[in-house]
């Protein structure tokens, strides 16, 4: 089983930036990749960002694309996601998750086994 362990979260301004990291432990060879998801207040969790750890292959949510930027440093098992130019609409909780089942990004959230706890991101304008 893969552990995972999101920080970096925090109160910002709107146009700031900041990184997310995401921890990962346990049996973290049967991981292909992160995917990272976010849901903020009254709505359902979506899709940001996904990045594989062999090859670095990412894909992003079309909304996503251009302010978000998804890395991986494997030396130390964890995943980043910058995120500039904040706005208030990217206020929610976001979540790292476990792609334990193949090499392609998966933007559905039923694909990803293992959860990290959230971390909450809100932006102030």
């Amino acid at each position: 089983q893969v552990q995972l362990v999101e920080s970096g979260g925090g109160l910002v301004q709107a146009g700031e930036s900041l990184r997310l990291s995401c921890a990962a432990s346990g049996h973290t060879s049967s991981s292909y990749g992160i995917g990272w998801f976010r849901q903020a207040p009254g709505k359902e969790r979506e899709f940001v960002a996904g990045i594989n750890w062999i090859g670095g292959n990412t894909d992003y949510a079309e909304s996503m694309k251009g302010r978000f930027t998804i890395a991986t440093n494997n030396a130390k098992n964890t995943a980043y996601l910058q995120i500039t130019s904040l706005k208030s609409e990217d206020t929610a909780v976001y979540y790292c998750a476990s792609n334990q089942r193949r090499w392609t990004i998966s933007r559905n959230i039923l694909d990803y086994d293992h959860w990290g706890q959230g971390t909450q991101v809100t932006v102030s304008s």
